[in-house]
């Protein structure tokens, strides 16, 4: 059987978009309540009746959370324009190695704005 799992995490941080026009609002310092969603995909265990353990995923995506929250995102290494499209690759790309089965992040600034990648 083939499912996807997921699991949500949140952090608060400050960032600005250096690479919006001069007098856009996002261009100077703010901050959000970012939600971020992990999901792996694969195979069902049938005797265990699992595809992961939750707390494997926790254990990949914590540090990152605690690297994150409460920081100003333009100072963190690969963020120095942390647009949702630039944290959900930095995800990825810090999460691939170690969670096989990786398939989707989410980065959800506000209630009705996300990004969603697969990799791709």
């Amino acid at each position: 059987m083939q499912v996807i799992l997921s699991k949500d995490f949140d952090f608060e941080a400050a960032q600005a978009l250096p690479s919006f026009p001069e007098g856009h609002k996002c261009r100077r310092v703010h901050g959000h309540s970012f939600k971020l969603t992990v999901a792996v995909r694969g195979e069902v265990d049938p005797i265990r009746g699992i595809l992961y353990d939750h707390a494997k995923i926790s254990e990949a995506v914590i540090p990152l959370i605690e690297q994150l929250d409460h920081s100003y995102l333009n100072d963190i290494e690969g963020l120095q324009n942390p647009t949702i499209e630039n944290m959900a690759g930095w995800f990825w790309k810090k999460l691939q190695d170690k969670l096989p089965g990786l398939y989707e992040i989410t980065v959800q600034e506000t209630a009705r704005t996300r990004c969603i990648y697969r990799g791709e």
